[in-house]
């Protein structure tokens, strides 16, 4: 995979991560994530989607992702 994860992953109160756990999984997520949507961009090419169509569906996808629970005003612990 080419694209890599960031440099540093930015918490909740603007200072970056430094848990070595929590590094790993997000690294690991990050590269599930990146060979995931590889392989849908291929297949829809493949199957004659226009890609840059494609792309815009999957950040379309992205930016609908619904908020975690824990995230969202108001929400039950």
């Amino acid at each position: 995979m080419s694209f890599a994860p960031p440099a540093a992953w930015p918490g909740a109160d603007g200072q970056p991560l430094s848990c070595r756990e929590k590094l790993k999984v997000l690294a690991e997520n990050h590269r599930e994530a990146a060979t995931l949507l590889q392989d849908l961009l291929e297949d829809a090419v493949l199957m004659g989607v226009d890609e840059a169509a494609m792309r815009r569906i999957l950040a379309q996808m992205v930016a609908e992702i619904p908020a975690p629970r824990l995230a969202r005003k108001g929400a039950p612990a």
